[in-house]
Formats: C-alpha cells, structure tokens, sequence
C-alpha cells in the first residue's frame, strides 16, 4: 500500500515531501505530477499513481467544512501537484474550470429519501460529470507543454469524455485534440456534442468497433516510443491521473455537506472505466470517512463479477442502454490492481500479459478479501434501468439518466447501512429515448444547447487500423 503524508489546513504537507508519481509496472522512472500530465500512459504500459497519499486528519477535514467547491478544489488537488504548478496559477485554472457551470454549489446535493442522496454531477458545459475534470485538464496541459511546442490530445470515448475534452480543450493554440468513438454506440446527443464543434483544432473518429476497439487503439499509439517521438501526444482519457485527481474533490465536497468527517458516508458510482469510483478510494485513503463504495454495473459487469468471484474475466460488450458504461476492459482498475498486489508491479505486469493472453486474472483470497472489504457491487439490466427511472419519477419528481438509475438501482439494493450518496453522472437529457420509454417524458436540454438537432455535423470515419490513425495524426 502506498506511504501516507499527512496534511495539516491549508493544504500543505505536514513535513516536506515532494510528489511524486510511479508506475503500476514499476518499470518506467517515476516523474513528478507535472511528468505524468503529460505521459498519462507511462513508458512501460503501466499508468501513474502517487507514490505517497496525502493524508488529511479528522480536524484538517472539518476545517474544509463551508468552502466553495473551487476553494476547495485547491486544498486537495495542491499536495498531489507538489511543485509542478505555482499555487496561484493553480487558483486561476481552477476557478475558471467551474466559472461556467449552470448551479452556483456546483456539485449540489438532492434528497431522494431519508438515507439517499443525487450528487449532481452535471452541471457543466456537456451535461456530464467529465467537465468536472476536463475544463480543468484543457487548461493544465496547454500550461505544461514548452513555450512553443504544438501536441496532440488524444483519447478514445464512451460517450461523454470525447464532448467533455473537447470543451476543454477547443480553440487552445497549442494543442489538436482527435477523439475517437464507437460509431452507433453513443446516444444522439452524446454524438452530436462531439461532431458539432466546428474549431480548427476538434477532431472526431468514428471508429467502426466498440469503444474497447477505440481505447485499444489509443493505448497502442501510447505505447509507440518511435510514433511519440515524431508527434507529440497528450492523454485525455482517464488513464492520465490529472483526470482522477480532478475527481477526489467531490467525494470530500459531498461527505462535507452530510456531516463529515464526524459522519460516514457510502458511495454509489456508475462504472465503467472504474476512474469515477477509484477517485472515491482515493479519498478513502486521504481519510475521508467512506463506508462501502459500490460498483454500479449495467449488463458489462465484469468489475461486479470480480467482486462476487474474484476472477476478473473478459465476455465481450453488450450494448445498453447505458453506453458510456459498455466497457470490457476497466483500465483503471489496474490501478487498484496495484495496491491489492501490494505494490508489486513486475508481479503485476506478468499479472496483466497473462489476462491479455488468456482474457483472465485471478486475484488471490487475501487479495479478494482486501478488495471486498473497500468495494461492493450490483449488476443492474436494461429493464430494472427503466424501472429505476420511472419509480423515481413517480415517487420524488426526479428524472435520472440511464447511467445514474444504474446508480439508484445499485443503492436501492444493496442497502448500504447510514447515508449513501448516488453520483448523477450526466443529465438525463442526454439520454431522450431511454427517458421517454421509461417516463413517457422527453426532457428538453438546456438553452446552451437547445438548438444542439439543428447544427452540422462534421467527422471522419476511421477503420480499426492503426496505420490509419498514426497517417491521420501526423497529417494534422
């Protein structure tokens, strides 16, 4: 398990230490934060983590208790980026992340029963809980690169990453920014959020294959040393730990409001790519008094068969109605993985070359039992999703995206003991037909986007060839 630093208010580390970020394979040299920005995939496949957690005792987390969520945004992003970026510079970044989200709390709180609470998570510029980190990310790696070097941002998306990067990276001089999709696997909007951003510097793929195909892609360029070399490329997906960091905050945002730290709060996470939910244990280990964190899953529910099990065991995706959640292979899982190996990252490499070989990893029982303990998990299906949201409707007036009903489905069974607070991943006007069929109700979209129907849309369509991409790229 990682070395914990404590923190004392104010955000700074107790006693001098400075950040720094290591490999989950243990191979490639360990970098500071501003290094694993702009890596995100690390030399030798692995993904960053912090080598030592910021730790916040019982009265450091109590004197965050009242800031705005930019205030406190600062205070815990701060000890994970060291000396990387001047703590002004970080203010700046950060209030203007959140200067355009659409509530004035930000991440605002909706009571659905006694013990249940929304933590509303979409409120930003593309309607999902991405722009939490993205607006952000946008702007830290135009600050990062060299004075006078061009890069290009590229990730691969389920649904709401690709619209969510783009808006934070759209118009910014130095960076391009390709984003691949799965065509016909996101919703309508979720598409046209992408494919309607006409800036020279916004590039949408339709990759014909599922997002695993897109995500492989992605991670395959990462790793071309030689390709790297001639172009630049910058991560936006979730593998660069900017993105997860982004994230911790509203853990502790959403605990504060509900009594923390002299109360324990559980967490329900829509889960896909396990970035959302392994913010959550971060914070965890930051000491922020979390009970259970469940793992919401549609029918893609390999991380909650591996809890049930311990095996984690490729099947192939299935299409629902909960796209962004269609997802095989969960890459942030490697870095749980990471810690249950005890930080053993060759054993962890082989680990990883025996799954891709075999489409199986099998976690020990201690290392099961480590897992169970933190993580619960429940598997929810098309018809109990349409259920969820129209139940909700009808007992608190609450719509819920399909994502988020995941969310509630998983709390509602599960049960966990003392407050649970559900994450509301995007707005359910992102998500029409599947509100309509569960509702009979279609929620309009908000007027920055009322007219999203009516504008042209513009993309490339991209084989699942590899040659083909890196031809693209360097003719940018």
């Amino acid at each position: 398990m990682p070395v914990i630093i404590p923190v004392t208010t104010g955000g700074k580390p107790a006693k001098p230490a400075r950040m720094r970020y290591i490999s989950t394979r243990a191979v490639a040299p360990g970098v500071d934060f501003k290094g694993a920005l702009l890596a995100g995939l690390a030399g030798d496949g692995g993904l960053y983590v912090p080598q030592t957690i910021p730790h916040f005792s019982p009265a450091a987390i109590a004197a965050l208790a009242g800031l705005s969520y930019p205030e406190l945004a600062l205070e815990i992003m701060m000890p994970f980026v060291g000396d990387s970026f001047r703590r002004a510079d970080m203010k700046r970044m950060i209030d203007t992340a959140y200067a355009n989200f659409r509530h004035a709390a930000i991440a605002p709180l909706t009571q659905l029963a006694a013990d249940h609470f929304l933590l509303e998570l979409f409120h930003g510029p593309t309607l999902a809980f991405k722009d939490f980190a993205l607006q952000l990310v946008g702007q830290l790696l135009e600050a990062a690169l060299p004075e006078g070097e061009r890069a290009v941002v590229l990730g691969a998306t389920s649904g709401d990453t690709g619209s969510a990067a783009m808006a934070g990276c759209m118009g910014r001089a130095n960076l391009d920014i390709v984003i691949l999709y799965p065509e016909g696997r996101t919703s309508e909007v979720q598409r046209r959020q992408m494919t309607t951003l006409h800036a020279a510097n916004i590039h949408a793929l339709a990759v014909d294959g599922t997002f695993d195909d897109c995500q492989d892609m992605v991670k395959a360029l990462f790793a071309d040393a030689e390709f790297r070399a001639g172009t630049p490329l910058l991560a936006v997906n979730s593998i660069n730990f900017a993105r997860v960091l982004a994230q911790i905050v509203y853990y502790f945002y959403a605990a504060l409001r509900l009594g923390a730290p002299a109360r324990e709060v559980s967490f329900s996470v829509p889960t896909g790519n396990f970035g959302d939910i392994y913010a959550g244990y971060l914070a965890r280990a930051m000491g922020l008094p979390i009970g259970k964190l469940i793992i919401a899953s549609n029918a893609n529910d390999i991380l909650a068969r591996c809890v049930e099990t311990g095996a984690y065991h490729r099947t192939g995706v299935t299409p629902t109605l909960s796209p962004s959640m269609d997802i095989e292979i969960s890459s942030n899982f490697e870095r749980l993985l990471f810690d249950l190996f005890d930080r053993d990252g060759a054993a962890l490499g082989r680990a990883m070359a025996e799954f891709r070989a075999t489409g199986t990893l099998t976690l020990t029982p201690a290392q099961h039992a480590d897992f169970t303990a933190l993580f619960a998990a429940h598997r929810v299906d098309d018809a109990a999703t349409l259920a969820i949201i129209k139940r909700t409707y009808e007992t608190t007036g609450t719509l819920l995206d399909p994502h988020t009903a995941v969310g509630v489905a998983a709390t509602k069974a599960l049960k966990p003991t003392g407050l649970t607070v559900t994450l509301a991943t995007a707005h359910p006007a992102k998500f029409p037909e599947a509100v309509n069929r569960a509702t009979g109700l279609t929620p309009p979209l908000p007027a920055h986007l009322a007219d999203l129907y009516d504008r042209a849309e513009h993309f490339t369509p991209m084989e699942r060839d590899l040659p083909a991409l890196k031809a693209y790229i360097r003719g940018l």
